[in-house]
């Protein structure tokens, strides 16, 4: 059974196409993904991410237990912070990739993939073995994302706080198109900046016309998931199903920079290990250096033809219009400029290892 977000039937009334995407029926497109992409770089755009779980996470010993599961250090931030990290599973792998909100030391906001929702509380449960109290909100909240350079100026009128305060990373819990207790949070998934609305379902609706209302005068778009993905990609953020699961360490996909060895975390014992040893492989970044798009799936090759990899994520990069892509390669071969060779069908197409993010604010 298909869920269905809040908006949908204003979506749909947006010329939406929508697709079941994570349980869930959601806008993918609206104009076209390359115009939504260049609305979002160089303007102001509005994603409907209500699909996201949230779970909040109350009581004394709440840090405690986001300590246990999450291999960041929570205790390194404060009231109104934000931290990206992921939950750790026993053999190495990753159960997912998160967003843990500090609104207290005895309340937070856990915001979860939409297609881990049930895996993830499931997973939490079962290791919460100091009492604290967990509550899944996923379906009570919506959340849209309000991204884009201009996102800050298009959005300013509809609250008393200063939204140029809120830090990257940080959030405010505040006034918002006429509603109270809004949770304004500076983070996103485009590298283009902006902030992530979350409230209740029954505010939903005022809320999203009153974000079109006053970006009105900056051309404001709703944008869809397919955007979000090539947005996210040019700045080589990893995508849970893609890049990171249930087998791929954080250590592997370079996310050694949010696995913390400052305490003890599931598995942290394994990870340890891997960081001062290394892995056999590693996930790379690389351009095509000839016309192609690399897709998920794709073989990676290296110079002898030999297979050496699978792309994870891969497109045709909307801004710098060329194919773009993300894989897992032995890690004797991860160093920036090296040669790849991507297939794409029949055509065996050259490619280059390159730093992240693909976008650097051209």
């Amino acid at each position: 059974m298909i869920k269905e977000i809040a908006l949908s039937e204003i979506h749909k009334g947006l010329g939406a196409k929508m697709v079941p995407f994570a349980g869930y029926n959601m806008p993918v497109s609206y104009e076209g993904v390359n115009i939504e992409h260049e609305t979002v770089r160089n303007n102001v755009g509005v994603f409907d991410v209500s699909h996201m779980g949230e779970f909040l996470v109350l009581g004394p010993n709440a840090l405690e237990l986001i300590q246990k599961v999450t291999s960041n250090d929570a205790s390194k931030i404060v009231d109104n912070q934000a931290q990206y990290s992921c939950f750790p599973n026993t053999t190495g792998g990753i159960v997912d990739d998160l967003i843990v909100y500090r609104i207290n030391n005895e309340k937070w906001l856990l915001v979860v993939n939409a297609s881990n929702i049930e895996k993830d509380w499931n997973w939490i449960n079962s290791h919460n073995s100091v009492g604290a109290e967990i509550i899944n909100v996923s379906e009570d909240y919506s959340l849209f994302a309000i991204q884009g350079p201009k996102a800050v100026q298009a959005m300013q009128s509809l609250t008393s706080i200063d939204l140029n305060n809120i830090k990257f990373y940080h959030f405010q819990i505040a006034d918002f198109a006429g509603v109270k207790n809004i949770i304004i949070s500076a983070t996103g998934y485009t590298g283009s900046g902006g902030f992530e609305i979350y409230c209740k379902n029954n505010e939903a609706e005022q809320i999203w016309k009153e974000i079109f209302n006053a970006g009105n005068n900056f051309n404001i778009k709703p944008i869809g998931l397919a955007a979000r993905d090539t947005l996210r990609l040019e700045m080589g953020y990893c995508l849970y199903g893609n890049d990171i699961n249930d087998t791929t360490s954080p250590i592997e996909a370079g996310l050694g920079w949010i696995t913390k060895f400052t305490k003890n975390f599931i598995n942290s014992d394994n990870l340890l290990k891997q960081k001062e040893q290394g892995t056999q492989r590693r996930l790379v970044a690389f351009e095509l250096d000839e016309r192609g798009i690399p897709r998920q799936g794709y073989d990676i090759l290296n110079n002898q033809g030999d297979k050496i990899g699978k792309v994870t994520s891969g497109t045709m990069s909307p801004t710098l219009a060329k194919g773009i892509g993300m894989g897992y390669i032995p890690t004797n071969l991860k160093s920036v400029g090296t040669k790849l060779y991507i297939q794409i069908r029949k055509k065996i197409i050259p490619a280059t290892i390159v730093k992240l993010p693909f976008y650097k604010g051209l």
